[in-house]
């Protein structure tokens, strides 16, 4: 014969409140914060891109960091077109040579958003690609 069970009175604190008004990261930003991030987290692309922002005009040319990172030329411009093509980075040419320099504005979304998490404010899509 089943037997009945007394019911209890729950008085456990709710364990999961309510989300509220949280702003979520939309695709596009996530797309372009993640490309960003996977930029970056490398150990050389850090060095160079500390290096860059410590310049006074935030640019350099492939020649002059390859010796700070202690790599070859072709090496280091494979780092540098990764960041650029991330939207970090901006190259122009200068006669023979190529020189990077820091877009800030990119630099400034990604703190902003990891500092605050301030997902409502946009990533700051420079037109990166998604592949990299």
């Amino acid at each position: 014969m089943p037997k009945t069970l007394p019911l209890l009175e729950d008085v456990s604190p709710i364990c999961c409140g309510a989300l509220g008004n949280s702003a979520t990261l939309d695709l596009a930003d996530a797309i372009a914060l993640a490309v960003r991030l996977k930029a970056l987290a490398d150990p050389v692309r850090l060095q160079l891109l500390a290096y860059l922002l410590a310049q006074p005009n935030q640019e350099a040319c492939t020649c002059d960091l390859a010796p700070v990172v202690k790599l070859s030329e072709p090496t280091v411009s494979h780092h540098l077109k990764k960041l650029q093509a991330s939207g970090i980075l901006t190259k122009e040419r200068h006669g023979m040579s190529v020189h990077y320099r820091v877009v800030p504005e990119a630099i400034h979304a990604i703190a902003r958003t990891l500092d605050t998490g301030d997902w409502a404010q946009p990533v700051l899509n420079l037109g990166i690609s998604s592949q990299s």
